[in-house]
């Protein structure tokens, strides 16, 4: 006899982290395109943030589009400990792993380009070292969104690549951008991440001329 074939279960986010860096010279920049995110999906949604200080971050919950009750966050405790802040939610709520979708910028994708994985290493991103330590393993989604890189690849020019502010031009996708981050997320509430992955890693925004 057989063993009946199991379908692997969908990946359906119940906590949506931004990742970025809490002061206001951080506002607007590539590195807080993570907390850009939230406030997008915040937008969208109508589900309003406020400070939560028993999980260091700014924090809301109420019902996705079409979907169910959804938390969102973004961690207050700067970009290298957003770990503490993902474990606060994780272990209040009594969350797994997978069940955290944590997005976050990258250097490595170009702007207007974004990735959805199940799971993966943190890439050298500070603020995945601390979630991954955080929540003890690489397994749990995340949508990395491009932020392009620096035409010099001095050490230096990278960090004021990331810690600068987006350009008018630049400014103007990246609004259409998180349009489309918003619809990737709402997408793999309702399909799951791993269809969702189909739609968003395959499409690049670009701003006609």
């Amino acid at each position: 006899m057989t063993e009946p074939v199991t379908k692997p279960s969908l990946v359906i986010p119940q906590l949506i982290v931004g990742l970025g860096n809490p002061e206001p010279k951080y506002d607007q920049t590539r590195h807080n395109i993570g907390f850009a995110a939230i406030d997008a999906l915040s937008r969208s949604w109508h589900i309003p943030l406020g400070e939560n200080r028993k999980f260091q971050g700014e924090y809301g919950e109420g019902i996705a589009r079409g979907s169910h009750k959804i938390r969102l966050l973004k961690p207050l405790t700067y970009m290298n400990r957003s770990g503490q802040s993902i474990q606060a939610v994780t272990s209040w709520y009594k969350l797994p792993p997978e069940s955290v979708l944590v997005i976050y910028d990258d250097m490595d994708l170009p702007l207007g380009k974004t990735r959805l994985r199940l799971s993966g290493s943190a890439g050298g991103h500070n603020g995945m070292k601390s979630a991954i330590a955080h929540l003890n393993t690489q397994n749990f989604p995340r949508l990395r969104i491009g932020i392009g890189k620096p035409n010099d690849s001095d050490n230096s020019e990278s960090i004021s690549h990331v810690l600068g502010k987006f350009s008018a031009a630049e400014t103007q996708l990246i609004s259409v951008l998180l349009q489309f981050v918003v619809e990737c997320v709402e997408f793999s509430l309702k399909q799951g991440i791993e269809k969702a992955m189909n739609r968003c890693n395959s499409h690049t925004i670009k701003l006609s001329p």
